[in-house]
């Protein structure tokens, strides 16, 4: 489940690259997303392509520096020289957009009060798919005897390493938001109070790079052609459609024809090759609202108070998501994400690849939303977004419902984060 994030603030966020472009479910992956892994989608928009890592045993030679020759002339002057980058320690994993630097248990606040039985669900999901390194260790977490948090917390420290996430430049300090998975009523025919369509992919998506813009799709004929028939479900509230879109997945409560209801899922399918620009900034940068007010309330507030203006506001982010309709036999399964295997709420985040591949177990530290409550605990990588770029950069599965939905609104906290990779193997 791939999704986008609104971003609130005018200025980039403080993170070890770039912090989730999503409004931060502040309307963050969400108008800003997830967002939905997304989030736009599973892949949507930047397609982050696998990196080529080397593993590094010995310390960089330092880059030699001459001094500058002063000129003929009565004054001197030198010229200053760049200071000599401070090499990686011994045994750091070079990634393309992080560094992982040999670290130990003990550096992991908070280790012995997590519950690592609860992390055992989502671990357990992504060795449904191993990532490369992981085969030995989901073979013998399968013949896992059930035990007590103790014990489990033993048996991780004994199969794995601990490796500090970093920037390339040794920076640890990075940022955590939070998205969630939708739920919204709709109808499966048009309705005199439900006129905004949910489409599927467009036949003639293929042969045409890029694919009509969100305000052609909503104007031009020729475009409106082009996903004619395709309707999925019908929405109320076109921002409702926004936010299931940079979520990228979403439930919908959908009323049949016949009048019977049942709940369905919508998984992101692909989108129309554009980027993505959050309405949020946006909003701010026309002085509509303060950064501080751009929340997806404050979004919709606005939105309420100028309802001549929606489009206009809509229309600045280009990007349209397609989606694909699954059933949802279990309403307690998660949406998969960019792994390909169902998130579990509060246990899943989702990751730049270029910086921790999918699978891979991470430890966390920081705060609850507006609180100083820590959040230390153990999650696993299992999904991405377009805003999800950097090294210590980690988007937070809330779940669904309303309260998901609030957290995931308020996330925008330092990280710390860690990777814990099994010893057989080498980091990938």
């Amino acid at each position: 489940m791939v999704h986008h994030t609104i971003s609130t603030s005018s200025k980039p966020a403080p993170s070890a690259s770039k912090i989730t472009t999503h409004m931060s479910v502040s309307i963050s992956r969400h108008l800003t997303l997830p967002a939905f892994s997304r989030t736009a989608g599973p892949v949507l928009g930047t397609l982050l392509l696998a990196s080529c890592a080397q593993f590094s045993t010995q310390p960089a030679a330092p880059t030699e520096h001459r001094p500058v020759q002063a000129p003929a002339t009565s004054t001197t002057t030198v010229a200053p020289t760049a200071p000599v980058p401070v090499p990686p320690p011994p045994g750091t994993f070079e990634k393309a957009r992080a560094r992982w630097v040999p670290s130990e248990f003990s550096e992991l606040t908070g280790w012995g009060a997590d519950r690592p039985s609860e992390v055992m669900p989502a671990l357990r999901q992504s060795c449904i798919k191993p990532a490369e390194g992981w085969a030995r260790f989901c073979d013998d977490l399968r013949n896992l005897k059930p035990a007590d948090d103790m014990v489990q917390r033993f048996w991780l420290e004994s199969r794995l390493r601990v490796f500090r996430i970093e920037s390339p430049e040794g920076d640890t300090a990075g940022l955590l938001t939070g998205y969630y998975e939708p739920l919204f009523e709709a109808t499966r025919k048009p309705a005199a109070n439900r006129r905004v369509p949910l489409h599927a992919l467009p036949a003639d998506l293929a042969s045409r790079k890029p694919y009509w813009t969100r305000q052609q799709l909503d104007s031009l004929p020729a475009a409106q052609a082009s996903v004619k028939g395709r309707e999925l479900a019908w929405l109320e509230d076109p921002l409702d459609a926004l936010v299931l879109q940079i979520q990228g997945s979403g439930r919908l409560r959908i009323t049949e024809p016949d009048g019977s209801s049942r709940l369905i899922r919508l998984a992101f399918a692909g989108h129309n090759d554009q980027p993505y620009k959050s309405v949020g900034r946006w909003l701010i940068e026309q002085g509509e609202l303060k950064a501080s007010e751009a929340s997806w309330p404050g979004i919709k507030d606005w939105a309420r108070r100028n309802p001549a203006r929606i489009n206009e506001m809509l229309w600045q982010n280009p990007r349209t998501v397609f989606f694909r309709e699954e059933p949802l036999p279990d309403p307690s399964i998660g949406p998969k994400g960019a792994q390909g295997v169902p998130l579990t709420p509060g246990r899943s985040i989702a990751v730049d690849p270029q910086s921790v591949p999918y699978g891979s177990l991470v430890w966390v530290d920081s705060t609850e939303p507006l609180s100083t409550r820590p959040l230390q605990r153990l999650v696993v990588a299992q999904d991405t977004g377009s805003a999800i770029t950097g090294a210590v950069r980690a988007d937070f599965f809330w779940g669904w419902g309303d309260e998901a939905e609030s957290q995931a609104g308020r996330t925008r906290q330092a990280l710390r984060s860690w990777v814990l990779w099994p010893r057989e193997s080498a980091p990938r």
